[in-house]
């Protein structure tokens, strides 16, 4: 994947609830090529879920469901105590209930992303990873799983023969090992434009990214997260497509078809 010709920009999307408005759906679709949509749990409601689907539309965005734990007080980043049952169908009603307003706008479902502490415990805990899995894999359509490579997510998707796109967050800082500085900690979260584009050519040219201490460390990615609540996310994005355009890099929803050879 070294030098990758394209790439995915995908953005945590719908994350509003109620009168509750949170983050930059509007302004973020026009700029990114998948969505990942928030199905209710951790965000999102029944009219937010249709308007953001209805918006991925109009702009030709692969449409992606965001699946979390039933945590909309904490917005989905607190760790729940669930059976692996209980996080395989949740994970499948989640899917379930965007399925319904992607057929009614006439769109595919692409992808699953899990969110804030599914996605975070699901890289390292290979019974969340496994249960996760087996909620996508009930839904019985072929839906492409989102993942850090080497992550426990990332095998339980192979084991159950799921699509996998791994991503890298460019709006992320790193561990050395590859994992993602905690939220709680200093400078987790990179909100400037020009930093964030330059890790995320670097990313797309070499799969490379500097961990917080410096190293380079190798991150194999074909979508890149650009986090939709994070303030002045738009801004972000928007220097981070040109900056890849730039370089040479097509844009593209994952799970698309490859171009032809010389596309």
């Amino acid at each position: 994947m070294l030098g990758a010709r394209s790439m995915d920009l995908n953005s945590d999307t719908g994350e509003s609830f109620g009168p509750y408005q949170l983050g930059e759906t509007a302004t973020l679709l026009p700029v990114v090529t998948s969505a990942n949509v928030a199905c209710g749990f951790h965000a999102g409601d029944p009219r937010t879920m249709a308007a953001t689907v209805a918006l991925a539309r109009r702009h030709r965005v692969g449409v992606g469901a965001h699946v979390g734990y039933p945590d909309l007080v904490g917005f989905g980043r607190r760790a729940i105590a669930a059976s692996s049952e209980e996080i395989a169908t949740d994970v499948l009603y989640q899917i379930g209930a965007l399925f319904a307003f992607t057929q009614a706008e006439g769109v595919p479902l692409r992808h699953v992303k899990g969110h804030g502490a599914l996605y975070n415990q699901a890289v390292r805990d290979e019974r969340v990873a496994a249960a996760l899995v087996l909620g996508v894999a009930r839904f019985r359509q072929p839906l492409a799983l989102v993942a850090p490579a080497g992550s426990a997510m990332a095998a339980a998707a192979e084991a159950h023969g799921l699509p996998l796109v791994w991503e890298a967050f460019c709006d992320r800082a790193y561990r050395p090992d590859g994992t993602l500085v905690p939220r709680t900690e200093p400078d987790s979260v990179l909100t400037d434009p020009g930093l964030v584009a330059a890790r995320a050519v670097r990313l797309a040219r070499s799969q490379e990214v500097v961990a917080a201490d410096g190293t380079v460390i190798t991150v194999p990615c074909a979508t890149l997260c650009i986090h939709g609540d994070t303030a002045g996310a738009t801004k972000v994005a928007a220097r981070v497509r040109a900056e890849l355009e730039a370089a040479g890099i097509a844009l593209r929803p994952m799970a698309s078809p490859a171009p032809p050879p010389g596309g």
